[in-house]
């Protein structure tokens, strides 16, 4: 019996056509994972998001999450979650979103990084109205490298030096586009001195875009600049952290996760990243409740 279930073993399983199984992948309301690309979906989180959804009987729990982690991407983090097998999904798309998703119950966990600029501080302003009287916990990741990505021929050594270029941006959920907005104004950098492209949903679509020459730059990480062998110019060093439920932090998947991140196989992957510094792991920023 294989880990993973394809879309078309899947849409077999629930006896509904691939199409809705897309459907569902997509809003988030199943768990899924795009390892390698494709859409793959956890045996074990997918019956227990059956058993949660079953009609009827004490299986059913209005307020149950799915082993899901939501939120802004993090390469690192989607590594870990694949190579531990600890059996959580993960479904990403951006910072706000996640949040949203999260107040939903539509997952365990959501990754942000959404700079606050009137506390000159990351996350807790954003979710300290929502989550204080909530049993959650928020858990630093991360810190990470953060700056412009420009392709080959282009000479550019700071923000001011973006203007007239073309730029991808990220969509307006994104904590990378939030935080970018807020260092161009703080700059007094005119936004419409950018030539601005239409936004890439994933850090990797826009570093892509790049790469093959469709715009002049993006404001990414520094690890997706060294693997794509692109320009990189540091701006900021952003805290990637982990809002999570308190009850699933004790569940087996979550703690699988937690002792692979402690191995020395994860200690040598962070250091083949660029711009990534752990030395704040699973550190506690904000307990709710």
């Amino acid at each position: 019996m294989t880990e993973f279930l394809t879309t078309k073993e899947l849409a077999e399983l629930l006896r509904i056509k691939e199409r809705k199984v897309y459907d569902l992948a997509s809003s988030g309301k199943i768990p899924c994972t795009r390892a390698t690309g494709k859409l793959l979906f956890p045996r074990q989180a997918i019956e227990s998001w059956i058993k949660q959804n079953a009609s009827g009987g004490e299986s059913r729990q209005s307020n149950a999450r799915p082993n899901v982690i939501l939120g802004s991407h993090d390469p690192l983090l989607e590594w870990a979650i694949r190579e531990s097998r600890c059996g959580l999904a993960s479904y990403f798309d951006s910072s706000l979103d996640g949040l949203d998703r999260f107040s939903s119950n539509e997952g365990i966990a959501t990754g942000l990084h959404v700079y606050d600029v009137e506390s000159d501080s990351w996350n807790i302003a954003t979710i300290e109205p929502e989550f204080s009287h909530q049993a959650v916990v928020l858990v630093e990741w991360v810190k990470r490298q953060r700056g412009i990505i420009f392709g080959q021929g282009k000479s550019i050594s700071n923000l001011i030096d973006l203007q007239g270029c073309s730029m991808v941006p990220r969509q307006p959920e994104a904590g990378s586009q939030v935080l970018l907005n807020a260092l161009l104004d703080k700059e007094n950098i005119n936004h419409d001195e950018i030539r601005w492209l239409a936004p890439a949903r994933s850090e990797v679509d826009a570093v892509l875009a790049v790469q093959e020459s469709k715009a002049d730059a993006t404001f990414g990480l520094a690890s997706l600049a060294a693997q794509y062998k692109l320009g990189f110019v540091p701006i900021i060093e952003e805290r990637f952290d982990l809002l999570v439920d308190r009850r699933a932090w004790f569940e087996p998947d979550w703690q699988s996760l937690i002792e692979f991140c402690r191995s020395k196989v994860f200690e040598q992957r962070v250091g083949e990243l660029n711009g990534y510094r752990p030395d704040g792991l699973f550190r506690i920023r904000f307990n709710g409740g």
